[in-house]
């Protein structure tokens, strides 16, 4: 099964918002949390960090969407949100979460399957 799932993608317009969830499986939501947060590609681009809410709670934004986005809800048994506001094209991109645990034997990430974010006119 899916340890993670993103839902909240969909067509914008430049100026909207959209709010992102991420939401663990009973699988993993007894797993030792440790950093937790959101990437995004887009096509023929790399794969970019977002956002991340560290162990002890810091965030960090890449720069293209400082002042815009906003990481909240660290947790696997609670969901984990991107609040996403003014949205541009260039913020058209597959948003994922993912989830660092550190389980039974060892450190283990897991990821969402993705749900895609279009900025149009």
């Amino acid at each position: 099964q899916v340890q993670l799932e993103e839902s909240g993608g969909g067509l914008v317009q430049p100026g909207g918002s959209l709010k992102l969830s991420c939401a663990a499986s009973r699988d993993i939501i007894f797993f030792r949390l440790n950093d937790m947060g959101w990437y995004r590609q887009a096509p023929g681009n790399e794969r970019e960090l977002v956002s991340r809410i560290s162990r002890n709670g810091s965030t960090i934004y890449a720069d293209s969407v400082k002042g815009r986005f906003t990481i909240s809800g660290r947790s696997l048994e609670n969901p984990m949100y991107l609040q996403m506001n003014n949205l541009r094209p260039e913020d058209t991109a597959v948003y994922f979460c993912y989830a660092t645990v550190q389980g039974p034997f060892d450190t283990r990430t897991f990821w969402g399957q993705g749900t895609p974010v279009t900025v149009f006119s």
